[in-house]
């Protein structure tokens, strides 16, 4: 699942709050009527050319000039960083101030202020703001930045992910600078008006005029994209009418025609200054966003002020450059305001200084409110037992009610403690009940942390020993899944075929995990289990004799590298904000035969890989790599088998048409790739194109291979293998050949703007009697 929701829910929330929360009482705030002056960059009607143009040779000369003003040219850089998010209410209006429920408070009327930025009434509700020192060295090349403080005044601190929300908002408006080739902003990469690659064949330039801007002569120019639809930038560059080409200004904005999603207006306006040594540099950076969840419904405002302050080419002293604490304890959070007043470049407006005297109100009023519980439980997915510091919390409520083959209908309630009872241990388990196996399963873990943690044990980073214990039902493809997704999720209960080779299976796990600041993880775990089939499956060795379960002992150390990633957590799991760096894992484990009655000796080595390549206009690529393989003779229920997502739900990096314990092998090599093409080509059909559709294409191939060592058919009557699982005495395991299996999928997303639908097409291996050719599967995906 993606992190934008979560900027959709705080939307949602703000507006689904009932009356009472905010008061009845009306009190006018003085309100005068403005029409936004909006400036719109059109061409001419005229057929643009390329060749002889002044405006295209001069962005030449711009862009070569690009090189004379790259920081990264110094051998030393440093300077400091202030950023500050604030999202408000926007275009408030005398008669919705009378009439909405939500601003009837007269706390959150006085809170009204006027954005001279968009012309219009806004209510501020939340400001993030953070103070970063950045240091770089080009030999050895070294980038440092330290996080000096960071402040949030506001609402969001009132639902469950409100830090969330403030780590998505950095990562969907990141910083800016229009020298770079490449622009990244709101999840999508844009070609940059100064791109030495693209520029000149993606935009449209014309000069406009030559003005006087801060006492410095400039040429006046503006640009769009040949394609207004394509994700691309129009606005104008101030360019220093002198030999050195140098940009004094810009602003960009998206134009109106442009498919991307909830923005109806974005403006970024960069202003930059001399260094001493002729370097033209970044030294402000506004952006401006209206927001709109539905279309003519009420819209939102973000603002995203950067200030650059005291540059310098000086050298650095290496010790600066010296790595931090192994481990960290988060980011300093301080509300000291003499250390806001001594760092913050600007003053903050009458609505922002007032957030922590309307959040503290809002949260009185908020207390006991049954709407308010029912909204947090449905974004956290937990019932809470009070409301922001809930010492234990029950959950989660999507997996309370299931269904599989064995229990049919299952009940499940689970519990878990905060850093609110324990800031270092934590406990979490459940207890379930099967209606038709009329069986009892529960789970029970324990983990300690060497960090002190604000809410949860999966906060980033993790320095922790955990011990479990589970007994439940699974199949043979829930074990195959990732960490801390939920097979007892209720989506996951409507399946494509009947799941009917089960297992019983009891474990017991010691684990310690640990995470360094730059995203490297290790984990070495040790586990006990004991598998008994059930359902289909069954355990039978080769000479004939059933055997009642299987035990193993093993022990697994596992690396995982992803430099960049951000991490935010729910209450649940971990989520990843950005996938644009690449993410490396490795992992062995070791089966001991004998040690707690384990049956057999085995070695698996598993090696994951995935990297998002962006084709600006075109999208973005997606590439997963797995491999693994078994060395040592075992039964099958050692061996290897494909990630498979038997469920209607679109779930990433996992096959959609392979069956059930379909390939078995002790060798296998997958490749998977997604290609979300933006609407590149829907954008170009008449009429389609006003549904702001976007295409997504599909490929995914296995590689596999079953050697002698591991192959029943090639060891008749031995005792050490099993047969492979059958349904009415035929194999439902079928043999790989030399030739990959492979599956194409075709889909649309951005259907009403969050649904997705996709179409997969099995390519091969089709002449068996239990395979489906085709199917759909849907997901929720929010895009900007």
């Amino acid at each position: 699942m993606s992190a934008r929701p979560y900027i959709i829910l705080l939307f949602m929330l703000l507006l689904l709050l009932p009356a009472s929360v905010w008061g009845q009482k009306k009190k006018d705030f003085v309100y005068v009527e403005k029409d936004m002056n909006e400036v719109t960059v059109k061409p001419k009607r005229q057929r643009y050319h390329r060749k002889g143009n002044p405006a295209v040779e001069l962005m030449r000369k711009v862009i070569d000039a690009k090189k004379d003003h790259d920081l990264s040219t110094n051998d030393f850089v440093s300077y400091y960083k202030y950023q500050r998010i604030t999202t408000a209410l926007n275009n408030i209006t005398q008669e919705a101030a009378d009439t909405l429920a939500l601003l009837r408070s007269p706390l959150l009327k006085r809170q009204i202020e006027y954005c001279p930025q968009t012309d219009k009434y806004i209510l501020p509700f939340n400001y993030t703001e953070t103070v970063t020192h950045h240091l770089y060295r080009r030999a050895p090349e070294k980038t440092r930045n330290h996080i000096l403080g960071t402040n949030t005044e506001g609402i969001t601190d009132l639902i469950p992910v409100g830090e969330n929300i403030n780590t998505v908002l950095a990562s969907v408006f990141t910083d800016v600078n229009v020298y770079d080739d490449v622009i990244n902003l709101l999840e999508r990469r844009f070609t940059s008006p100064l791109s030495k690659r693209a520029a000149i064949s993606f935009f449209q330039f014309f000069i406009e005029d030559t003005v006087e801007m801060d006492h410095k002569r400039c040429i006046q120019l503006s640009f769009v994209p040949q394609n207004p639809q394509d994700f691309g930038f129009s606005g104008r560059l101030w360019v220093l009418a002198d030999s050195t080409y140098r940009v004094h200004q810009c602003t960009l904005n998206l134009p109106l025609r442009s498919s991307v999603n909830y923005i109806t207006n974005l403006v970024l306006q960069q202003r930059f200054t001399d260094l001493p040594n002729g370097q033209r540099v970044l030294q402000t950076d506004d952006l401006f966003a209206e927001i709109g969840i539905l279309k003519g419904q009420r819209m939102f405002m973000l603002h995203r002020a950067t200030n650059y302050t005291q540059i310098s080419t000086d050298a650095i002293a290496d010790e600066a450059f010296r790595p931090s604490d192994f481990r960290r304890e988060g980011t300093p959070n301080i509300e000291d305001p003499a250390f806001w007043q001594a760092h913050r470049v600007d003053t903050l407006s009458w609505g922002e200084s007032g957030l922590k005297d309307m959040a503290t109100s809002v949260r009185k009023q908020l207390a006991g409110s049954f709407g308010y519980y029912v909204l947090r439980t449905i974004i956290c997915n937990y019932f809470e037992t009070k409301p922001d510091s809930s010492l234990v919390e029950f959950g989660p409520a999507m997996s309370m009610i299931s269904r599989n083959f064995i229990d049919g209908y299952r009940f499940r309630l689970g519990a878990q403690t905060t850093a609110k009872l324990f800031p270092k241990l934590f406990f979490k388990g459940y207890v379930a009940y099967g209606k038709d196996s009329r069986r009892w399963y529960g789970l029970a873990e324990a983990e300690y942390s060497f960090l002190r943690k604000q809410h949860s044990p999966l906060e980033f980073p993790r320095n922790s020993i955990t011990a479990q214990w589970q007994s439940d039902v699974f199949s043979p493809a829930d074990i195959m899944w990732q960490s801390g997704r939920d097979k007892d999720n209720v989506w996951v209960s409507f399946r494509t075929q009947t799941v009917d080779h089960m297992m019983f299976r009891r474990h017991a796990l010691l684990k310690y995990e640990v995470e360094t600041n730059n995203h490297l993880g290790f984990k070495l775990q040790g586990r006990v289990s004991r598998q008994t089939p059930c359902g289909s499956l069954f355990y039978r060795k080769l000479d004939g004799t059933d055997v009642p379960h299987l035990t193993a002992t093993e022990l697994t150390a596992s690396l995982r590298w992803a430099p960049g990633e951000e991490v935010i957590c729910t209450k649940q799991r971990r989520q990843y904000v950005n996938h644009n760096n690449p993410v490396f894992s490795l992992s062995h484990t070791t089966g001991i035969r004998g040690l707690f009655g384990a049956d057999y000796n085995y070695n698996v080595t598993e090696l994951t890989a995935f990297h998002r390549l962006w084709l600006n206009s075109y999208g973005r690529v997606d590439f997963s790599l797995r491999a693994a393989a078994q060395w040592n003779r075992v039964p099958f229920p050692h061996l290897l088998m494909p990630v498979a997502n038997n469920s209607y739900i679109i779930t990433r990096d996992m096959f959609c048409m392979i069956n059930n314990l379909e390939f078995i092998n002790d060798r296998y090599l997958s490749f998977m790739m997604e290609w979300d093409l933006s609407g590149k080509l829907l954008n170009r059909v008449p009429l389609i194109k006003r549904l702001k559709w976007r295409e997504v294409i599909g490929f995914r191939t296995l590689y596999g291979h079953l050697t002698d060592t591991n192959n029943p058919d090639s060891h008749p009557g031995d005792a050490r293998l099993y047969e492979f699982p059958s349904r009415d005495g035929i194999s439902i395991v079928h043999p790989m050949t030399d030739t990959p299996y492979m599956e194409l999928s075709v889909g649309l997303h951005n259907i009403l703007k969050f649904i997705r639908v996709d179409y997969v097409r099995r390519l091969n291996y089709l002449d068996y009697p239990s395979v489906k050719k085709h199917g759909w599967r849907f997901a929720l995906q929010f895009d900007f």
